[in-house]
């Protein structure tokens, strides 16, 4: 099975401002319409490139970029992470309410990069 890369997210201490700037710069559509605030983007170029989110930081967490890989088996995967030397950032987890399942990992050099579960978007 390939490993598409699904999903970015942008993430920053004002997910407002920073909507509104890809708004007005690429002209994207961001729905942010739910309880979380998470700006879903819309590209307005289907069957091109892909989705993604503009939301703002946890507390606690920094500004950051991350893209997020489909993959068969999130287990698996992390598993094989630790195994290569990297490490589990986030657990997998299923985003209210009802997915897509996800996990985050930090590759050697510090890097986080998301996990999709494969079928749950």
């Amino acid at each position: 099975m390939p490993n598409p890369v699904t999903h970015f997210e942008i993430i920053g201490k004002d997910a407002a401002k920073l909507q509104q700037f890809y708004r007005d710069i690429f002209k994207w559509k961001v729905d942010a319409n739910n309880p979380m605030n998470y700006g879903m983007v819309d590209t307005g170029t289907p069957g091109q490139g892909i989705g993604g989110g503009i939301a703002a930081a946890m507390q606690g967490s920094s500004s950051n970029v991350t893209f997020y890989i489909e993959v068969a088996s999130i287990d698996e995967t992390l598993a094989a992470v630790a195994k290569a030397g990297g490490q589990t950032a986030m657990p997998k987890m299923t985003v209210p309410p009802s997915g897509p399942i996800i996990a985050q990992f930090t590759d050697p050099a510090g890097n986080r990069i998301g996990l999709v579960q494969a079928g749950s978007m």
